[in-house]
């Protein structure tokens, strides 16, 4: 049995359903081809936050897609611009330099012009005030380069690109896994594995979006290392790397990181893969910035305050990881409780609380002496100056190691309270060659004909540490371009 049309978009994440859209609004024939049964369609996107990063020029861009806000609302809002050179810059410093700088400057150039564009596809967004903000004297403060999240988070934006996917004619078969991609004269053919049978689609033209390799545990041990097959996985149990072996086999060019991924600190009781029966990103534990951070010695090994945790939560994800145990816990006290974000707070949050260090490191099972001694140390070492959370305040330690670089308050009033984390794989880094048009690449540098990418298969944005954000805008954006390119290339 073989299906034709004029576009194949494998997967069914933001990338792939930003591919199918743009296609479909451009004329082309679309079929979307998930591996997930329908309720468990969506990839990562579905169990994320939805938050953007995107160029701006401060809050008259950042209103045009927000909800309707007054004036006097605005007026209590401090919301500084993030340029297009700066988003650029973020790139190219977290990679090292190794970033393909043609891509970063595609996702920085096109990133406001995609939010707009989602917008007007019917994504609703809304300001980040419970995670990007603090309320300073009457004014919300951002920072961090983010500021805009999709009101629902990964739920609702999956939601809204499958219901206007469907409104444009968009057909989506679900339990379909695209195994083989191969080029015929009638167009490149996609072999599909269903429950109960195998089929094949063709079409001019094929978008594959169908993510990383994290879900498999013999290729995270292949790429990574098999210290990874102790993390969770944030995400969907899908992504095995089946669209990267794809592109491949049609001569595809190997970029990117392969052997880093994006990681974070998650709830030591984190389930092995996303729970979608709790919806949105509630594992997570990012306010590390505000407190210390321990492991099983009892001892830190991090700077907790080296950066807005937007830039360091991907590194931290990975040293976590390599702690004893693959345990740490986040320490604060009741200065800064009132702070941390609103999962926290949450009834699945793993936490402890005492009155004293010691008791709390009993309550941990920990070596009371040695805390004790961490924390004293730590105390005695924080060098005078005003904290201020919302931006980069140098209140600083002198003469520790590691030390901390902002945000040094003394843990000394109690109640104290840890959370215990572990390490969570969220997205590979490792993925193939892209032209600037979304064009897979072969080896000579020329795009295979009809062959399409985008989100976290396209290789050369991300090298071992990451902005957040980024990763669902360059999907949106790229798989906006990979779309209206398919079509085009198809009716061509």
């Amino acid at each position: 049995m073989v299906g034709n049309y004029d576009v194949i978009v494998v997967g069914a994440g933001n990338a792939a359903l930003c591919a199918a859209i743009a296609a479909a609004e451009d004329g082309a024939h679309v079929l979307v081809l998930e591996r997930a049964p329908k309720g468990k369609r969506g990839g990562n996107t579905w169990f994320g936050d939805g938050a953007m990063r995107f160029a701006h020029r401060g809050l008259p861009d950042v209103r045009k897609l927000v909800q309707r806000m007054t004036n006097k609302k605005a007026d209590l809002i401090d919301l500084p611009p993030y340029p297009v050179d700066q988003y650029i810059n973020d790139l190219m410093e977290l990679s090292e330099d190794r970033a393909d700088e043609k891509l970063a400057n595609v996702l920085a150039r096109e990133s406001y012009p995609t939010m707009r564009w989602l917008k007007a596809e019917g994504v609703p967004f809304v300001l980040l005030f419970d995670t990007q903000a603090y309320e300073i004297q009457g004014s919300f403060q951002f920072w961090g380069g983010v500021s805009v999240k999709v009101k629902g988070e990964g739920v609702a934006f999956i939601d809204s690109l499958i219901e206007r996917a469907e409104k444009l004619g968009v057909e989506v078969a679900y339990e379909a896994r695209a195994i083989a991609l191969q080029r015929t004269p009638e167009g490149l053919e996609v072999e599909v594995h269903r429950p109960h049978d195998s089929v094949r689609f063709r079409a001019p033209a094929v978008v594959l979006a169908c993510g990383g390799f994290e879900s498999s545990m013999r290729e995270r041990t292949r790429h990574l290392g098999a210290r990874w097959n102790s993390a969770v996985v944030r995400g969907t149990e899908y992504n095995h790397g089946d669209g990267l072996s794809m592109a491949l086999s049609m001569g595809a060019v190997r970029a990117g990181d392969w052997a880093s991924c994006h990681a974070v600190a998650t709830d030591a009781n984190a389930p092995a893969y996303g729970d979608r029966e709790k919806m949105g990103d509630i594992f997570k534990r990012h306010s590390y910035p505000l407190g210390i951070v321990i492991n099983a010695h009892a001892k830190r090994f991090i700077d907790e305050g080296a950066d807005f945790r937007n830039y360091t939560s991907v590194q931290y994800g990975r040293e976590v990881l390599r702690q004893k145990g693959g345990i740490a816990y986040q320490i604060f006290d009741a200065q800064v409780t009132d702070y941390l974000r609103e999962e926290y707070s949450r009834p699945e949050a793993t936490r402890v609380e005492a009155e004293t260090i010691e008791d709390l490191a009993g309550a941990l099972e920990l070596d009371p002496q040695t805390l004790a001694d961490t924390v004293a140390a730590y105390n005695e070492s924080i060098q005078a100056g005003r904290f201020a959370p919302a931006k980069l305040d140098r209140k600083s330690t002198a003469e520790l190691n590691p030390p901390k670089s902002n945000w040094a308050l003394p843990i000394q009033k109690p109640p104290f309270v840890a959370y215990p984390v572990q390490c969570a794989i969220t997205f590979t880094f490792g993925g193939i060659q892209v032209s600037e048009r979304a064009e897979v690449l072969a080896e000579d540098g020329e795009p295979i004909e009809g062959l399409y990418a985008a989100g976290a298969m396209v290789g050369g944005l991300f090298y071992g540490r990451y902005p957040s954000g980024a990763g669902l805008m360059a999907g949106a954006t790229f798989g906006r371009i990979a779309g209206i390119d398919a079509a085009r290339y198809a009716q061509d």
